[in-house]
């Protein structure tokens, strides 16, 4: 068949394959275990399984109110008041979004438009700089340094001007493993204070922090929470990252225009998971004792590959574990990933990608929401390098 021949000008013209696609395929092509992409290889609550196909029986399988069911939005309300004092209006203030990287998207897309600046701090997530790009805004950079990923205030408010829009955070973090403190959030409430700037806040991992540490919010911060969009995943908490479902939280005016774009782009989502996940929150356990969870998985991997010549970075949050592999080798990140996976048979991102100038610092990202007999498996053959 003859390709089109049409003038096309694309719009991401810099913009291949994600990493994670990338590397996931790899790791098919040659058997490998799949510690890179964030999906763990266990099942999410038997539970829940059984609740969406009951709503299905029950016949909620057409389409649920633009915003989501009232249900399940009012079980969020209670939910988010419980855990951060914050009370909002689960008609105005809550959206259920087809995963957080929709809601991300939209969150750009409502907002940012031609030359409009946002401060993004990388090491970032690979679908911040695209969807900014995508409205035609400008992406200004604060890059945190290895290897605690610290973060100067002042010089991200040194990056601030007329034309900034947007800051995007991540906590915990995605790919670096670390959180944000209380400390840090009161300097951004500082920095924020008399400016139009919106915050937007991607916390899919808040329920996964380690060590007695306590997830800081923006929704916990009423001066922050006034000016923030703020990102939640039910997959990430309930281990069904394919179902693609999360909700997004904003003051109403913020809201209110966010809508508007979502109204296009999805409308409404799977309507019987909602209702499963309305019940389903009705058992607080499941998310309160996610983080202990996780610690105990981290734990077993780091100590696992502590005979290893793997150099590990502190992981205080998320699924992940960074390691700098200096020790063992001198190639890049990516050239380092790709032998890991073809010669070795673990598959682990590398972290180049996820900066703007692929800044190599030799780290690569474990994804330890696994087995404990996969962790073990993936660690005998690392400790052999």
């Amino acid at each position: 068949m003859a390709h089109f021949e049409g003038n096309l000008i694309s719009k991401l013209p810099n913009t291949g394959t994600t990493i994670f696609t990338t590397i996931s395929a790899l790791a098919n092509k040659h058997n490998a275990i799949n510690l890179s992409q964030g999906f763990p290889d266990f099942s999410c609550a038997p539970e829940l399984i059984e609740l969406v196909s009951k709503h299905m029986k029950l016949g909620h399988n057409q389409y649920s109110p633009m915003a989501g069911i009232m249900p399940l939005r009012e079980k969020l309300a209670e939910k988010i008041e419980s855990l951060y004092k914050a009370k909002l209006n689960p008609e105005t203030e809550i959206t259920i979004t087809a995963g957080a990287t929709q809601g991300l998207s939209i969150a750009i897309s409502a907002f940012i438009g031609e030359d409009d600046e946002v401060i993004i701090l990388e090491p970032a997530y690979d679908s911040y700089s695209p969807c900014i790009q995508l409205n035609k805004g400008r992406a200004i950079y604060y890059t945190m340094q290895a290897p605690d990923f610290a973060i100067n205030w002042g010089n991200v408010q040194k990056l601030m001007n007329q034309r900034t829009k947007m800051i995007i955070i991540n906590t915990p973090h995605n790919p670096t493993a670390s959180v944000l403190g209380k400390k840090d959030m009161e300097k951004l409430q500082r920095i924020l204070e008399g400016t139009d700037i919106i915050l937007l806040s991607d916390e899919v991992y808040e329920h996964i922090v380690f060590d007695d540490n306590e997830h800081q919010s923006v929704l916990a911060y009423p001066e922050l929470r006034k000016r923030s969009i703020c990102i939640s995943s039910f997959g990430k908490t309930y281990h069904n990252t394919g179902w693609k479902v999360g909700y997004v939280t904003a003051p109403e005016n913020l809201m209110t225009e966010f809508r508007k774009v979502f109204q296009f782009g999805m409308f409404s989502v799977v309507t019987p998971i909602q209702y499963a996940f309305a019940e389903i929150l009705d058992k607080p356990d499941l998310y309160s004792e996610l983080g202990a969870f996780y610690q105990k998985k981290r734990n077993f991997f780091v100590d696992a590959i502590k005979a290893s010549n793997f150099k590990l970075l502190p992981s205080n949050g998320t699924y992940f574990q960074c390691a700098d592999y200096s020790p063992i080798a001198d190639q890049s990140d990516m050239e380092f990933t790709r032998w890991l996976t073809s010669k070795i048979g673990v598959a682990a991102i590398p972290l180049s990608p996820f900066y703007r100038n692929k800044d190599d610092n030799h780290i690569i990202r474990f994804c330890f929401a696994k087995k404990d007999e996969t962790l073990k498996k993936a660690a005998d053959l690392l400790c052999k390098i």
